[in-house]
């Protein structure tokens, strides 16, 4: 199975959690990989519960995949290598607002979200076609 994790920027830093399992997974941090962690010491502390007790784990957390959605202040610090001014311009965004949204003390609405999730996947697809 695959748990999708959101993750988002919240007052502390930022916050994972599972969206769709029977169980939420919970993990926060400074950053998004402490969050990840935390998150990952969840699903592990679960699991040993569940084999401490000398009960069976939940198909469920078998083989557990995990899939990412970030909200753009969490993909802007996971990827902290992409340079946000460029990137901005690229995408067409004012770079002052992007780096706003980078910060997350500013609403993004559903079109510009769209736009930078846009622009990201034109960089893959130009990344997949490099040979070197």
């Amino acid at each position: 199975m695959t748990a999708l994790v959101i993750i988002e920027k919240d007052e502390n830093g930022f916050g994972a959690y599972t969206d769709n399992l029977e169980t939420v997974l919970y993990g926060d941090g400074k950053t998004v990989d402490e969050a990840k962690r935390s998150l990952m010491e969840c699903y592990q502390e679960l699991v040993g519960m569940y084999k401490d007790d000398g009960e069976p784990v939940p198909d469920y957390l078998n083989d557990l995949k995990f899939e990412y959605k970030y909200d753009v202040s969490a993909m802007f610090n996971a990827f902290d290598f992409l340079n946000i001014s460029k990137f901005a311009k690229k995408v067409g965004i004012s770079p002052g607002l992007m780096r706003h949204y980078k910060v997350g003390d500013t609403y993004i609405s559903a079109k510009q979200a769209k736009r930078i999730q846009n622009g990201l996947h034109e960089i893959a697809r130009e990344f997949l076609s490099v040979s070197l």
